[in-house]
């Protein structure tokens, strides 16, 4: 529950309200301020003078939206004036960058006179890329929108008609899924004929919804042929020749339900007396027209949405707003049309069928989401909405010819939204491209687990790899069959029974009948799935394993030394993380395997970190860490770290490498330049080495929970053939990731 006093701190401590405005480009020096200033400035004023369109690429202009309102309508709150909306706009800014990464000035106008606000807005267009109408009252809010998409060449959508027209719309499409009935035949009653209401009316019938099957209630009773009380024009397109005169009546026999009106006003007998199978979109905030508790208690059988979140089905404009206009400015649209808005309904419509990443439902009470009755719509913190909405949104931009730059490659549009997402999705994105360009064959031996059973299904639609599940056949399937998963055709294998057994058992014996195993030793071991599948990839049947979600560490990596063994050359595997943060990516090792290495140890750890850096086109900078900056202080420790330097520069003298030295060294240029000037390393290091797991294991968790940065790993360096292990508590996301990650090792291998 949200207090008074709760909502008053959050808008008035520290920096008054929620939004501020930040500069992208330096502005420390006097050159910087040359150039962002005058004189520099003038030329790319020059520019646009000479080419408006340069605007969009020189200035904010593509990704900067105007939220405008004249406070008449907000929320639950109606006309409370420009200023005291103020709040709204701003949070409705906040909504914009955290979901799409879309900038915002709200724009509040003093004014009930719709035709000045069309002027206010229609002399704004050269600053925005497009334009958010907001809590303005209907019917002056049709009218406005109306007559600025006649003058106006950017988009401009009022959120309070579209918004929920196109988030319900979805739930409309998948409700009726689920319930087996068919758009065309069911009858749809509307509570409410603002602009939310005609909306909604407006785009289901576009949907597919007949017009004759369309009651549109208000506070006067339902539109009908001849009514001229409280009539317009918008509500005259809905007027129905019938005799239902109430709420009551209308529901009588109803299939679905629209509310966007006022608390309370549909009772339990209202819903008891609609068709069967009912579906109830009770969408007043914050009090809907019937609780969910009351219509729960009389029908069984319906499914209901509120805008709620604290209920299932929350209908949030989150969902929409956002990803629709960023799909607009990317394609820099003239308007955003009914195409573009029923493109926005279907794929959320197929999102929502998709199995839910373990961060939506972690956000959500830990509780398994799946669709059906509970879950028609996508959760607002779902990240696949800005993929799947957007995309949508640009295709059908570019279908219906409002798009004045079209998309080329739609492949490289999801990178640069993944980018948007964080730097950690849009590396993660190089590694699945690559994997996707020759998929390789991953065993994974907790195959019965659920998230290896998701990710598994996951990485077959991605067409990642080819997994490989060890485990029951027949508990594997039923697993399958209950996660509503789609494995069909994916290899599982009993160890067991399998007809390798015993192939794989002679192996083992062979292997390690010198180090205390027996036959019914070996027997025993290869029956385990993590030395099975271990055989396997020694023996060529997979390319790379991935295990640890249940089991520590040593279990996964014992087997992998005893049996894949490492490298030609190499004596000590080590465990590596890639700590990502917005601006940079930072690599740590070793956090795993080596307890106290040696310096012998410590170079062959940073060769092979440098190794496994450059495979993905990042130069390696290297800082041997210690207390001591370049024999500051005389110690055996840092005496390690000074030899492991020495030793690394022998082995490979191109490589940037220098230590010993602090962590702040390593990552400041003042103090490498100033301080340091015969260091190699000139620029800030982006490969850490540690002397011991103790400071690598502290210094990733730190990063990662203090620093903010996203840690990927532990990637074992060293091993013959990709052996990845997974953390506890890994998502499924993540073994995703990691799956990609092994799939590019494993090309790599020669």
């Amino acid at each position: 529950m949200i207090r008074r006093q709760d909502a008053l701190d959050y808008h008035s401590q520290g920096r008054k309200g929620k939004i501020e405005v930040i500069s992208t480009k330096p502005c420390a020096t006097q050159r910087d301020l040359s150039l962002a200033y005058t004189p520099g400035v003038a030329e790319p004023c020059r520019e646009i003078e000479a080419n408006p369109d340069d605007a969009y690429k020189y200035t904010a202009k593509g990704n900067l939206v105007g939220v405008v309102s004249n406070g008449t309508a907000v929320l639950g709150l109606g006309d409370i004036g420009a200023l005291a909306g103020k709040p709204v706009m701003e949070g409705k800014g906040v909504l914009f960058k955290r979901f799409a990464d879309i900038d915002v000035f709200d724009i509040e106008l003093n004014s009930h006179n719709p035709d000045d606000i069309i002027k206010a807005v229609q002399m704004l267009e050269p600053t925005f890329g497009g334009i958010n109408l907001e809590d303005i009252k209907a019917p002056e809010c049709f009218y406005i929108e109306e007559a600025l998409k006649k003058v106006m060449n950017i988009p401009v959508f009022h959120d309070d008609q579209h918004g929920t027209a196109i988030i319900s719309g979805a739930a409309l499409v998948n409700a009726l899924e689920v319930v087996g009935k068919k758009i065309g035949n069911v009858r749809v009653v509307f509570s409410g004929a603002g602009a939310a209401g005609i909306a909604c009316a407006k785009l289901y019938e576009k949907l597919g919804v007949k017009r004759e099957n369309i009651f549109l209630v208000d506070t006067k009773g339902v539109v009908f042929k001849g009514r001229t009380e409280g009539m317009n024009k918008y509500k005259e397109y809905f007027a129905l020749d019938t005799e239902a005169r109430t709420l009551a009546d209308a529901m009588k026999g109803a299939d679905v339900f629209c509310g966007v009106s006022a608390k309370g006003i549909v009772t339990k007998d209202m819903v008891k007396f609609m068709a069967d199978k009912p579906i109830v979109f009770a969408m007043a905030n914050p009090d809907p027209e019937i609780t969910y508790e009351d219509a729960t208690s009389v029908r069984d059988d319906l499914i209901m949405a509120t805008g709620r979140s604290d209920y299932p089905n929350q209908v949030n404009n989150v969902l929409g707003f956002p990803f629709i206009f960023r799909g607009a400015l990317d394609v820099r649209a003239t308007a955003i049309n009914d195409e573009m808005k029923i493109a926005a309904s279907h794929a959320l419509a197929k999102l929502a069928k998709e199995d839910v990443p373990d961060s939506v439902i972690r956000v959500y009470g830990g509780k398994r989401i799946e669709f059906g009755k509970e879950y028609i719509i996508p959760k607002p913190f779902d990240p696949r909405v800005l993929l799947w909405e957007t995309v949508a949104v640009a295709k059908a931009a570019m279908e219906t010819g409002v798009a004045r730059t079209p998309i080329a490659d739609f492949e490289a549009y999801k990178d640069s939204l993944e980018a948007r997402l964080g730097k950690t999705r849009e590396i993660m994105r190089f590694f699945i491209h690559k994997a996707q360009r020759a998929p390789k064959r991953i065993v994974f031996p907790e195959g019965e687990e659920e998230k290896i059973l998701r990710a598994a299904n996951i990485i077959v639609e991605e067409k990642i790899a080819t997994p490989i599940l060890l485990g029951s056949r027949t508990l594997i399937h039923q697993r399958i069959s209950d996660l509503g998963l789609d494995l069909e055709g994916v290899e599982i294998i009993n160890p067991g029974k399998s007809p390798k057994f015993g192939a794989y058992v002679s192996g083992y014996f062979e292997l390690r009948n010198r180090k205390g195993i027996t036959q019914p030793d070996a027997e025993r071991q290869v029956k385990t799935h993590n030395v099975f599948g271990m055989m396997m990839v020694r023996e060529g049947d997979a390319d790379c394993l991935i295990s640890g979600l249940t089991q520590p560490y040593p279990e996964t990596v014992r087997p992998a030394l005893q049996i894949i063994g490492t490298k030609e050359g190499v004596r000590k595997i080590a465990g590596l993380y890639m700590m990502v943060f917005k601006n940079q990516t930072l690599f740590i090792a070793d956090a795993t395997v080596n307890i106290d290495p040696t310096a012998e140890d410590l170079a062959e750890i940073a060769l092979l970190t440098a190794e496994r850096v450059k495979r993905i086109d990042i130069v390696p900078r290297i800082a041997m860490l210690s207390f001591s900056n370049f024999g500051s202080t005389q110690h055996p420790f840092t005496e390690k770290v000074r030899r492991a330097t020495q030793i690394v520069k022998q082995r490979a003298p191109e490589l940037i490498v220098d230590g010993e030295m602090m962590a702040d060294t390593a990552m400041s240029s003042e103090i490498l330049n100033e301080l340091f000037p015969f260091s190699s390393l000139r620029e800030p290091a982006n490969i850490l080495i540690c002397p011991d797991i103790t400071s690598a294991n502290i210094a990733y968790k730190l990063l990662s929970r203090v620093g903010g940065a996203s840690a990927i790993g532990p990637i074992l360096l060293g091993i013959r053939k990709p052996v990845y292990l997974l953390a506890p508590g890994v998502e499924v996301n993540d073994i995703v990731n990691i799956s990609a990650m092994a799939v590019f090792a494993s090309q790599h291998e020669k």
